[in-house]
């Protein structure tokens, strides 16, 4: 390869542009580090040494000086926050609000800003205000999605309904099954104080948003017990299987004490068992062990629980079907058996959890809406050990 005379002409000129350029950005550097507020440095300075109540009085105080570093209290006030400071956050967002020099989007921004730092430090009324504010403007979908978290906190069921029916994608599966629920919850409450009509009109109100509710069906069997018509309950109940087969534990205890007062017992486990044999699990194979131990005894409870075992090995079933053995081994063997039960029981206790489908939480005790994550129906009847189960 050979090298061109000019190259080596071209070789100081680009060194010599380089220097240039470098100059030229070093003075831009500091010509904008001394156009900054003086306040502003020792703001940055008061931080670093987490002297953050100084540093928010220099920050305010630069803001007042050069409104162009708005957008650091933006910054400053969504660090706050996410550290779990809401007191400094909320005071550096009211700082912006309370300003008469900011541009409407800025006040909205800031306005939206403080409602999150409300409801992150649980003051639910004026997060509240705040997000009602801002319906209408630009941010109305972000306060529609915030209002109904807070009354959703707050259990006003009746204003979940109203707002959630406001989102834009309110018809989609996800906001049908939260609707649907809010009016399970205020059914639920009607039940409870014996307003009947009232509760009714609810489950039909969940039933017309997702024909699909389990729940609506659960709680129109119990409207129904409550009025004395067991029949009509049952059925009520029978829905769950083509709604969703997971849930049929939840009616199976609800069915055989209805069946008892009919005087159809029978028919009431006969029924559990066939939906045993089509959908496993293992709190519907705790209920049908019950009654069958209380009504036919330990040789008939260790006989279902051992077909279970040979469809679906699991810990739990294995520690059900030890339980029956304890009553018809000899009083030599009983020991024996109560040990191994014993170990068996105390692993079973670490699998015996629901689990949440959308963030995996885990409990002992079922409820419609995770604790963790607050999605509906995301947490079904199913305990941890029936995953692996499952296709």
């Amino acid at each position: 390869m050979e090298i061109e005379f000019w190259w080596l002409l071209a070789l100081p000129l680009f060194f010599a542009l380089g220097w240039l350029a470098a100059r030229i950005d070093i003075r831009q550097v500091v010509r904008e580090s001394r156009s900054l507020p003086r306040s502003y440095l020792s703001g940055l300075n008061f931080l670093l040494n987490e002297q953050q109540d100084r540093a928010i009085d220099a920050f305010i105080e630069a803001v007042k000086i050069d409104p162009q570093t708005i957008e650091l209290h933006f910054a400053l006030g969504s660090l706050f926050r996410r550290r779990g400071e809401t007191d400094r956050a909320i005071r550096m967002h009211q700082n912006l609000v309370d300003r008469e020099d900011i541009s409407a989007d800025q006040r909205l921004e800031a306005c939206a800003a403080l409602g999150q730092d409300f409801l992150k430090a649980g003051l639910l009324d004026r997060a509240e205000a705040v997000f009602l504010k801002l319906r209408g403007t630009r941010y109305d979908e972000t306060a529609i999605r915030y209002l109904l978290e807070i009354y959703q906190q707050e259990k006003e069921w009746g204003k979940a309904v109203d707002i959630a029916l406001s989102l834009p994608d309110h018809e989609s599966l996800h906001w049908r099954t939260e609707v649907a629920n809010f009016h399970c919850e205020l059914a639920t409450a009607a039940l409870a104080n014996s307003r009947y009509d009232e509760a009714r009109a609810h489950i039909d109100a969940a039933m017309a948003v997702s024909r699909q509710c389990v729940r609506a069906s659960i709680v129109l069997g119990d409207l129904l017990v409550a009025q004395g018509c067991d029949e009509q309950a049952i059925e009520a109940w029978k829905r769950v299987e083509n709604q969703n087969p997971v849930y049929l534990s939840l009616v199976a205890e609800r069915i055989m004490e209805a069946s008892g007062r009919l005087g159809r017992a029978e028919q009431g486990q006969t029924l559990l068992r066939s939906w045993l044999g089509r959908h496993a699990s293992l709190d519907l194979l705790d209920e049908v062990f019950r009654w069958e131990l209380e009504r036919k005894g330990a040789r008939a409870a260790y006989d279902l629980v051992r077909e279970e075992l040979r469809r679906n090995p699991t810990l739990q079933g294995l520690d059900k079907l030890l339980e029956a053995a304890l009553h018809n081994v000899p009083a030599e063997q009983r020991g024996d058996v109560e040990l191994a039960k014993q170990l068996i029981h105390s692993h079973t206790r670490r699998v015996a959890r629901y689990r949440c489908e959308s963030c995996g939480f885990k409990a002992r005790q079922f409820q419609w809406r995770c604790p963790a994550c607050g999605g509906w129906e995301t947490y079904p009847p199913r305990r941890t050990e029936e995953f692996d189960l499952v296709p």
